[in-house]
């Protein structure tokens, strides 16, 4: 690998991990700091492919606002550079917690993060990303199922 891709699968996987934890903080305002305001994604959750960034706020904060503290944990990343961008293959196990009359219940996911990068004046942004789910455990009414 050259210099510049090293510092560009840096600065990507920093990005990976940055968009985990602000799905775990709850920065919805944040979220143009990681996925590119065009981004395309489908969550594996029947609602087909979406695009643009409202929209994908919407839809994180459709579930897990209504939830207690979550965790999403990213691991066997594998990273490849294209001419034009990155992808990234991400395993991702993450907690959900309940919360109110469902606090002490929990729903986990273990699946897959397909990852598209885009670079951009501001730095790597995800542009596409796709996810599929491996296992659902718990009680999915703590994500509003």
């Amino acid at each position: 690998m050259t210099a510049t891709s090293l510092t560009d699968r840096e600065d990507i996987l920093n990005q990976l991990g940055a968009a985990a934890r602000l799905l775990d903080q709850k920065e919805w305002h944040e979220l143009d700091q990681v996925f590119h305001p065009k981004v395309t994604f489908d969550y594996g959750d029947g609602l087909g492919t979406r695009s643009g960034l409202d929209a994908l706020r919407g839809h994180f904060r459709r579930f897990l606002d209504g939830c207690g503290p979550t965790q999403h944990l990213l691991g066997s990343i594998i990273w490849t550079r294209a001419e034009t961008g990155a992808t990234t293959h991400a395993y991702v196990q993450a907690r959900h917690d309940g919360l109110g009359d469902l606090s002490g219940e929990v729903f986990d996911t273990n699946g897959e993060y397909v990852d598209q990068w885009a670079r951009t004046d501001g730095g790597w942004r995800i542009i596409s990303r796709h996810v599929t789910w491996h296992v659902l455990a718990g009680n999915p009414a703590v994500l509003g199922f």
